[in-house]
């Protein structure tokens, strides 16, 4: 009976034994993944040097690891500035950024969890960076050379941010508005350039115009100038033949009853009368 207690208990202690060692070894060591890094704390302090991927051994019980992603992130954070014309402008731009791993251990000690950088780190320094940005041109450079925008904020908040640890590797222009005063310059200026090139178009269409006159009297002139050589040539009787037919036919251009013509017909005038209206002789 006793021996069978005795074999009970030292199992009971081999069980405990066993689940303290297996606990211990579970908590000894660390597996980081692709793509992240981890920086460990022993009683409270961080420890120099960041924990890239594989298996890191720990003390077990005293010792905490942090586990950051290395990936990118984006973040979309508001900014506001006034431009060189002291106009309003603001913006929203995403940022497409990752961690670097060197500095891991400082973003650690000084920032804490990722949404602290953002918040304390990449969010001012984004505002200020817009501020440079916007600060060297107008309002209306701010539209139409929106890609210099772009690229001297691109170099402000890279330089302000890499000390930090952060590696920015894009940024977009999601949103751009302006002040409502602007807005409706803006509006009034393009209706007004509408105007202007309606106004343009008439005179254009007008000018147009006046040319197909013109085109068209040279060659009524040219016309009229090669029938009086025609004519001046025929010995200007055919003048008198054009005159009595052109009569005729703005007399209703009916078919006359007799068309008399002189003996020499090159030379007379046609004699056109109608007899459907001579009066009836008795």
């Amino acid at each position: 009976m006793k021996n069978q207690q005795l074999a009970n208990w030292q199992t009971t202690v081999l069980g405990i034994v066993v689940g303290i060692l297996v606990i211990v070894g579970l908590n000894a060591f660390i597996i980081i993944n692709p793509g992240q890094a981890g920086v460990i704390s022993i009683l409270g302090r961080a420890r120099d040097g960041a924990l890239l991927e594989g298996i890191h051994l720990k003390p077990p019980f005293i010792s905490v690891v942090d586990v950051y992603d290395l990936t990118v992130q984006k973040f979309e954070v508001p900014a506001e500035s006034s431009t060189k014309d002291l106009q309003n402008l603001s913006a929203r731009f995403a940022i497409n950024f990752r961690l670097n791993p060197v500095q891991i251990v400082e973003v650690r000690r000084k920032q804490g969890t990722l949404e602290n950088l953002v918040s304390k780190i990449i969010a001012p320094q984004t505002q200020e960076a817009f501020k440079i940005a916007a600060a060297r041109r107008t309002v209306e450079e701010a539209i139409t050379k929106r890609s210099e925008l772009k690229e001297d904020f691109d170099n402000a908040l890279g330089d302000r941010l890499d000390k930090y640890g952060i590696i920015v590797l894009d940024t977009s222009v999601v949103d751009l508005t302006f002040s409502p005063e602007f807005a409706r310059a803006v509006e009034e200026k393009q209706i007004a350039e509408q105007r202007a090139q309606r106004a343009v178009y008439v005179a254009r269409e007008a000018e147009q115009e006046a040319q197909a006159d013109i085109n068209r009297a040279r060659g009524k002139a040219e016309a009229q100038r090669l029938l009086a050589e025609t004519l001046k040539a025929q010995g200007g009787q055919l003048v008198l033949q054009k005159e009595a037919i052109e009569a005729w036919k703005s007399g209703g251009a009916q078919m006359p009853n007799v068309l008399v013509m002189g003996s020499d017909s090159q030379s007379s005038v046609p004699f056109i009368f109608n007899l459907g209206k001579m009066p009836n002789q008795p």
